[in-house]
């Protein structure tokens, strides 16, 4: 997987943004984009878990 150049991503992040965006929009934009990278990241490194397992693991029906 190639490393994205940041400034590049950030750049075209903020310019999809619409022009009334605060503070806030930009930072869960980039807060939603880093959780599924990261997502993505833990699933190629198998550092995730089954659903099945977890729900064996509570107790809880299929």
């Amino acid at each position: 997987m190639n490393t994205p150049n940041i400034k590049t991503e950030a750049h075209q992040l903020v310019e999809s943004l619409p022009e009334n965006s605060t503070w806030d929009d930009l930072m869960y934009k980039i807060y939603v984009r880093q959780s599924i990278e990261s997502g993505l990241k833990d699933g190629k490194d198998e550092k995730t878990t089954i659903v099945h397992d977890v729900r064996k693991k509570y107790g809880l029906s299929e």
